[in-house]
């Protein structure tokens, strides 16, 4: 091993300068595709060319002092960012109903009865905060990675929107047939004194939430990775408890650490600008987080998941215990 990196300290400078050349190593040698186990110089290039189509001075030799080289097309290297598409897709990236912004990748599911693989968030990054009657999205929907915010279109489609628990708000315009047809009939009389104006009937519920969540089911399996950007792999699942120190993998403030403050939280969340929603057996956490990092899987310092991020104010960060989502959505983590 020591020849092949005294070879590659010398020659280093040499090889980058080869038209097409934009990185160098030490790793295994591959012939049609097939691993040797045999140790070489390997030489990146953007695109790899016929022999005939490259200048003689630009050709890789064979063999650098005795040792094995190989060519290697590894096409453009470029930073990866969170709101980028990638494929395979990883938890912690931008993702979002077609309808939406975009929010976060939170982790990979098996749904216990098909043994499918499935991609976790929350109902209101994949399926638009719907309350299942009110028609902002339905089984079946695109899902995009990255997020439409992020620029993503049709064209990049991870998979559509599988299951969801629907979100109950605090007011909800009415689907009552004779609440619908009382408002008809006071508009036609309103409209004539005031044409501008419109009356609704709205139903308060003060059933409480529960979770915040979603699946998307991917078009293929081989699109996403289980391996949680920046954090890795997940070891398991465990119980939150005050002081538990977390972090969590989000798409707009990245990688952030904090601690629990407190669980089993009764609290009011604002799902929009004009609707609110109480949510009850929440977790609350000192944990950095901002628009976009809805979704994100939370995880203690062993990589252990506890929660799934929904909301957040400008000092705590709210999340749903892992064990709810997993029981209602009826699906396991896969670790």
């Amino acid at each position: 091993m020591d020849r092949f990196f005294n070879t590659l300290e010398s020659q280093r400078h040499k090889l980058l300068r080869h038209k097409n050349v934009i990185g160098v190593g030490v790793g295994l040698k591959y012939t049609r595709e097939v691993c040797t186990d045999k140790l070489a110089i390997i030489v990146f290039v953007q695109k790899k060319l016929p022999e005939t189509q490259i200048y003689r001075s630009d050709l890789i030799p064979k063999k650098i002092n005795d040792l094995e080289t190989d060519v290697v097309e590894i096409g453009t290297v470029r930073l990866i960012g969170r709101t980028d598409r990638l494929r395979p897709a990883q938890p912690g990236l931008s993702i979002g109903h077609f309808k939406t912004t975009a929010g976060t990748f939170g982790a990979v599911v098996k749904d216990k009865k098909t043994g499918e693989k499935l991609i976790l968030s929350n109902n209101h990054v994949l399926a638009n905060a719907t309350n299942g009657k009110d028609g902002r999205a339905k089984i079946g929907d695109p899902i995009l990675q990255p997020g439409p915010y992020d620029g993503g279109t049709m064209s990049d489609k991870i998979g559509t929107l599988y299951r969801y628990i629907p979100m109950i708000k605090t007011e909800e315009q009415t689907q009552c047939p004779v609440a619908q047809n009382m408002a008809r009939t006071i508009n036609h009389f309103l409209h004539i004194f005031k044409p501008n104006y419109n009356m609704r009937f709205y139903k308060r519920d003060n059933t409480s939430n529960i979770v915040d969540c979603a699946l998307c089911k991917p078009d293929r399996s081989n699109l996403i990775s289980p391996e949680i950007y920046e954090i890795g792999e997940l070891t398991g699942i465990e119980q939150v408890t005050p002081g538990m120190s977390i972090q969590k993998s989000g798409r707009t403030s990245g990688l952030t650490k904090g601690k629990v403050n407190a669980i089993g939280v009764t609290i009011q969340v604002e799902v929009s600008e004009k609707e609110t929603g109480w949510f009850q057996d929440q977790v609350v956490g000192d944990i950095i987080s901002r628009p976009g990092d809805s979704g994100s899987l939370i995880v203690n310092e062993n990589n252990k998941a506890v929660g799934l991020l929904f909301a957040a104010s400008d000092k705590f960060t709210i999340f749903n215990r892992i064990e709810n989502v997993l029981n209602k959505l009826d699906v396991e983590l896969i670790f």
